[in-house]
């Protein structure tokens, strides 16, 4: 089974290659959901608790993203330093979940795999990676997708400042698709992609 991975800016469009890959017939490996599995474990919440206290937990006892986020997403110094803490915690867990999923997706039989993480190279998950695609669109088209989903300026900046840089992701990647256009438009390039992948 080939595993896919997809590199790309902030609301670059990523999650729609990957769901379109998966209507070709990939599996999804989503290391988002993973992430979000992780902070449910009674291990990583008890070591949140630790370090941020009860400020980012829920009415519920779960794990406040959102709340989380303002922590480890603010500036310099303190962000990145609490960004890291947090890693340190989850990335081990989201690694072994990721193992478990490629395990079960190819005693499935499925032909690909596609990996849709954004701190996939930070993690040294594109290790997992048989192939890598950048998903390309302008800064600008990227600014105003991500105010759609809600995000302030600020938002986007800090989690982009949380990534490696785009020309280190196109660098690494073996092939582009460009999702400036139309999802259609997408749609004929990754059917194509799919076609050099599994034949």
């Amino acid at each position: 089974m080939k595993v896919v991975g997809l590199l790309g800016g902030v609301a670059s469009g990523k999650s729609l290659v990957a769901r379109q890959l998966c209507d070709l017939g990939a599996g999804l490996l989503d290391g988002d959901r993973a992430g979000h599995e992780a902070l449910r474990l009674p291990e990583v919440q008890r070591l949140v608790k630790e370090r941020w206290g009860e400020a980012v937990f829920a009415a519920d006892g779960q794990v406040d993203r959102r709340a989380l986020a303002r922590i480890v997403f603010a500036p310099p110094p303190g962000g990145p330093c609490e960004l890291e803490h947090l890693e340190r915690i989850t990335h081990p867990r989201i690694t072994q979940s990721l193992r478990d999923q490629i395990a079960a997706l190819a005693a499935e039989g499925r032909p690909a795999a596609v990996l849709d993480a954004p701190v996939m190279l930070k993690a040294g998950w594109h290790e997992f990676c048989h192939f890598i695609v950048f998903v390309d669109v302008s800064k600008e088209v990227r600014q105003v997708r991500s105010q759609q989903r809600g995000w302030s300026q600020e938002d986007f900046a800090a989690r982009e400042a949380a990534q490696e840089s785009l020309d280190v992701k196109r660098r690494l990647a073996d092939t582009i698709v460009d999702n400036s256009g139309s999802p259609e438009a997408t749609r004929a390039q990754v059917e194509r992609l799919w076609r050099s992948l599994v034949g």
